[in-house]
């Protein structure tokens, strides 16, 4: 059975999950310019740490698309509320989106 604190859990990992998804690119583009090697040096005058994501478990993503599913259920409105939530937006923001006092949302 399922329960409020399971299923806002479980919109949580969809959220996770779907921010590990590797970006959609378009397909067809390529890059002319050659392969430069750089120095052992360079990469430390690069002041912009690197994020590494690594891509989700399999399951996980079985996961989300069940979660994804119910979610369907909803009226878009209610989608959008619950997607947010689950990425851990503030109250605020939330008001600010659907143009409510913070209390409503």
């Amino acid at each position: 059975m399922w329960d409020l604190e399971r299923l806002a859990a479980r919109f949580e990992e969809a959220a996770r999950t779907a921010h590990r998804l590797p970006p959609v690119r378009v397909q067809g583009y390529f890059n002319r310019w050659p392969a430069i090697k750089r120095a052992a040096w360079e990469p430390y005058a690069d002041d912009q740490p690197r994020h590494y994501r690594f891509p989700p478990q399999p399951a996980a993503i079985d996961h989300m698309m069940e979660t994804m599913g119910r979610a369907a259920l909803l009226a878009e409105e209610q989608r959008h509320l619950v997607w947010m939530r689950g990425q851990r937006r503030g109250w605020r923001d939330i008001s600010r989106r659907f143009g409510c006092d913070r209390t409503t949302a």
